[in-house]
C-alpha cells in the first residue's frame, strides 16, 4: 500500500498527462472544449479517476463525452508511457459537477439577497402596531394601569 502523498503526486502527474494527451494525441472531431479539473488516485495506485468539464451546449457535451470514452485507451497508454509504476492504473473519466453546483448556489444566494432587500424596504416604511415602546418603564405608567 502506497502512502497518500505519493498517490497525490501521481494524481497531479496524471492530470497533466491527460490534459496534454487530449491536446496532442486525441484527434476526435467530436471532442469540444474539455478542461481537466482534477484527478484522484487510490492509495494502492491501481485506479485513477479524472474529472473534467465541457464548455458548450448539451449536444457538444454529449459529443465530447462520447469522444472521451472512445479515447480512454489512448489516454491510459499516455499515462503508462509517462509514469514509472509497476502497473498502469485503470482510468475512469467523470464529468465534474462543481460548475453546475456553483451556479445553482450563486442563483440561490442572489434570490436570498433580493428577498433580504425586499424585507429591508418593507421594514423601512413600517410603523409599530401599538405604542412606540410597548414596555412600561415608569412607575407612573404602572400606577395608571392599576386605576
Amino acid at each position: 500500500m502506497a502512502d497518500p502523498a505519493r498517490a497525490a503526486k501521481l494524481a497531479d502527474r496524471i492530470k497533466a498527462i491527460v490534459a496534454r494527451a487530449l491536446e496532442t494525441r486525441v484527434k476526435d472531431e467530436r471532442l469540444g472544449f474539455v478542461t481537466i479539473t482534477d484527478a484522484r488516485v487510490t492509495n494502492d495506485l491501481q485506479h485513477a479517476t479524472v474529472y473534467y468539464t465541457v464548455f458548450g451546449d448539451a449536444e457538444s457535451k454529449a459529443n465530447s463525452v462520447a469522444a472521451l470514452e472512445s479515447a480512454r485507451g489512448i489516454l491510459r497508454k499516455a499515462i503508462g508511457d509517462n509514469i514509472k509504476t509497476r502497473l498502469t492504473p485503470t482510468l475512469t473519466l467523470v464529468a465534474d459537477e462543481v460548475p453546475e453546483n456553483a451556479a445553482a448556489v450563486n442563483d440561490l444566494l442572489q434570490a436570498a439577497r433580493e428577498r433580504d432587500a425586499e424585507v429591508a424596504r418593507l421594514a423601512a416604511d413600517a410603523k409599530p402596531a401599538g405604542d412606540a415602546n410597548p414596555y412600561k418603564t415608569d412607575l407612573e405608567d404602572l400606577e395608571d394601569d392599576d386605576q
